[in-house]
């Protein structure tokens, strides 16, 4: 299994402030900006770094299309980047054990492991259903940073 532990470092620096990049169609990148952490998936258990998508964005169509991903954190100059494949657990991407209840926990725990905090859990999980929002995991292929 990957270490994780140099990506995990560096989310605390700037609240998981990350760039992931996936593959349109035509293999040309798409970049954009997330706030990821590392937690476990919640299938398979595997330390995996987590972000949170709205439900209708062009990178969760690009995802399921192709789930190749790589993604940078960095705080100053310091930087470690994951590469690895993506998978999808939200509401128009079932994974099994993951009912709506866990899903919406799901949620919440990758928004704190990105560094995240909230003062009204209630309001938070209404606009995560609202929106759709899809926790993405990348089980890690590839790791190399800039300590």
């Amino acid at each position: 299994m990957l270490d994780l532990s140099p990506f995990e470092e560096l989310v605390p620096l700037d609240n998981g402030l990350s760039v992931i990049v996936a593959r349109r169609a035509d293999g040309t990148p798409h970049a954009t900006v997330v706030n990821a952490g590392v937690m476990p998936h919640p299938v398979t258990g595997a330390k995996s770094v987590a972000f949170v998508s709205a439900g209708r964005t062009h990178k969760l169509s690009y995802l399921r299309a192709d789930p190749t991903v790589a993604v940078v954190v960095r705080a100053g100059w310091q930087w470690a980047t994951v590469e690895g494949s993506a998978s999808l657990v939200g509401p128009d991407d079932p994974a099994p054990g993951v009912d709506p209840e866990r899903l919406r926990l799901l949620l919440r725990e990758i928004f704190s492991a990105a560094g995240g905090t909230h003062d009204d859990w209630d309001t938070y999980d209404r606009v995560m259903r609202e929106e759709r929002r899809t926790a993405v995991f990348v089980s890690p292929s590839r790791l190399y940073c800039r300590l």
